[in-house]
């Protein structure tokens, strides 16, 4: 059942596996496998041997966390890493869902664990204290996985990351982790030499798959860090002691990393193999400017439901720049289309909902059949995304199809207005929402935060930029200026929360 931490502690066993800068373990994958097999016996017995019984987990970035995503997969169980960031109702509603026979937390997090004691007896109620060392070390380390397990089992639950409102439980199988790491390795280049830096949130899809996962799947290298700083973060890309090849993040993550370090410094990652973004489109001013630093910064598209499905491709510099704004082509084991509002597949450069099918897409949402149907057409998952394909192949997405709005009976795109934006040296980050207008029904608001928390920007500045570079009517009519903008922990913004605050 692709066990591939077992593989490669026959194939590799000296490899380094996973190194851990908060806790300082490191594991080379024999001592990664015994201690799989350790804990992999040990949430079997606490979940009272109950295949399909579903591991909660609420713990920062750690090397422990990814050794329990493991043995939930070789005992047979269901791991379900929780968004320790939301607040505790929050939290609860996802274990009422989730029905957990075992909660595994950090002790600064036990409030959020509480609920699930409803659910898991005491043997299934685990503190820790971030460090695998000290947990199941009397179990044996040659435990086997299970017989009956099928590919079309869960493996792995993920809860949304709530960028319109409630969270959904997706399913992951065995299957569609397997293609998805796959369509991930065989787009971005991954391969046993990859030293990936991971300080993506393990209780997201792209920390938790693309970021940790598929190094490992390959036989690679993880290291693996809480959080995200734009300071200690290049410290660590460019540290040769660890040796990183590999680096995944948000498009803010990379802006902040520009804005943080000296100038011309971004030139010292030239020697990544691939800077990959994702989590929200990537305007071209972004990829053509790290490309002028010889950076391969090469945007994709992926969702909790879909894994790894989109990626540009990262070995030639030219089609970096002249696709810049692209998430690039589908990946090998995903196909995509385009379909327009008469439920026909839209030509070139015609804009529409994105649709995909292929084996890494999810077999639906937990407990919520009505939502699983409503999300499907046959075999195509429709994403919700707003996009376009050009004469060449190559996808852009355009927006999330709820974000789109029709000011003046035209339609509006906030990406678009996003990526003019973003040309502006001053701003650092930006979101455009419709927000209603007596005249024109809804019109655009930029909301901006500045380099260096400066406000020497105006907003009538802000609107003839745009008006210079697109339609007027396209032009944000509000412009605020603020100190943050409201994201989830993969760092899109939640522009359902702006819409919500807006007062006019």
């Amino acid at each position: 059942m692709h066990d591939m931490i077992h593989f490669h502690a026959l194939a590799t066993p000296k490899k380094k596996a996973i190194i851990d800068l908060h806790t300082g373990e490191a594991y080379d994958y024999r001592h990664a496998d015994q201690r799989v097999s350790q804990i992999a016996s040990y949430l079997l017995k606490a979940a009272d041997r109950k295949i399909g019984a579903r591991v909660a987990v609420i713990s920062r970035n750690s090397a422990l966390m990814l050794l329990l995503h493991h043995a939930c997969e070789r005992a047979g169980l269901i791991f379900v890493p929780l968004n320790w960031r939301l607040a505790t109702p929050e939290v609860a509603a996802l274990i009422e869902d989730a029905q957990p026979s075992v909660v595994i937390w950090q002790k600064e997090f036990e409030a959020h664990a509480e609920p699930a004691f409803a659910y898991a007896g005491e043997a299934g109620r685990i503190e820790i204290d971030g460090s695998g060392e000290n947990l199941a070390q009397e179990e044996p380390a040659d435990f086997v996985m299970p017989e009956g397990i099928d590919e079309n089992d869960p493996s792995t639950l993920l809860y949304t990351s709530g960028t319109s409102g409630k969270s959904k439980g997706v399913i992951i199988t065995r299957k569609s982790l397997t293609y998805s790491t796959l369509n991930f390795a065989l787009s971005a280049g991954v391969s046993k030499n990859s030293v990936s830096l991971c300080d993506m949130p393990l209780f997201h899809v792209a920390g938790l798959f693309a970021v940790a996962r598929t190094p490992i799947f390959f036989g690679g290298s993880v290291v693996v860090s809480q959080k995200f700083d734009p300071v200690k973060t290049f410290e660590n890309l460019t540290d040769p002691k660890l040796g990183i090849t590999y680096y995944f993040c948000v498009t803010q993550m990379a802006a902040l990393m520009r804005e943080k370090n000296a100038p011309g410094a971004m030139k010292k990652l030239a020697h990544l193999d691939v800077l990959q973004t994702g989590g929200a489109p990537n305007p071209p001013a972004s990829v053509k400017a790290w490309a002028e630093d010889s950076v391969r910064m090469v945007d994709g598209f992926g969702m909790t439901e879909i894994g790894s499905a989109f990626s540009m491709p990262p070995d030639d510099m030219s089609v970096i720049k002249n696709k810049a704004g692209s998430v690039g082509m589908p990946s090998p084991f995903t196909e995509g289309k385009v379909m327009n509002a008469e439920g026909k597949e839209a030509g070139p450069n015609e804009i529409g909902e994105l649709w995909v099918r292929g084996p890494s897409v999810t077999a639906g949402y937990w407990n919520k059949p009505a939502e699983t149907a409503a999300a499907f057409e046959g075999e195509w998952l429709k994403t919700g995304d707003s996009a376009r394909k050009d004469e060449d192949g190559f996808y852009y997405i355009v927006d999330r199809t709820k974000d789109m709005f029709i000011s003046g009976g035209e339609n509006i795109y906030p990406v678009e207005v996003e990526a003019v934006l973003a040309e502006m040296p001053e701003i650092l980050d930006c979101a455009v929402i419709g927000v209603p207008d007596e005249k024109w029904g809804e019109v655009g608001a930029a909301i901006l935060l500045l380099k260096g928390g400066k406000k020497s920007l105006s907003a009538e500045a802000v609107i003839a930029f745009v008006k210079s570079r697109l339609a007027a009517y396209k032009a944000p009519k509000h412009v605020r200026f603020v100190d943050d903008l409201p994201r989830t922990p993969s760092g899109k913004v939640q522009k359902h929360k702006l819409r919500d605050s807006w007062t006019g």
